[in-house]
């Protein structure tokens, strides 16, 4: 098994194989309770999941640059 730690958001991703699991602080980063928000959050996670998955190297820069865009966007366009 393969754990990456991501220095934002506590995201850890453990891979097995062409499958896994990741879990974060997205959930939790904000104390409202929005359902879209929390859609696009997973679907988000499961972006994340499945690049890793792949051997994209989500540790990167830019990756994480993207990550932090993205939460952001999902933010401002839900919450």
């Amino acid at each position: 098994m393969k754990i990456i730690r991501l220095p934002t958001f506590d995201i850890v991703i453990r891979i097995d194989g062409e499958s896994g699991s990741i879990n974060s602080s997205l959930h939790d980063d904000f104390s409202r309770n929005v359902d879209a928000y929390d859609h696009a959050i997973n679907g988000l996670e499961s972006l994340i999941l499945a690049h890793a998955c792949a051997g994209i190297d989500v540790a990167s820069p830019a990756y994480l640059e993207g990550i932090e865009t993205a939460v952001e966007a999902i933010a401002n366009n839900t919450i």
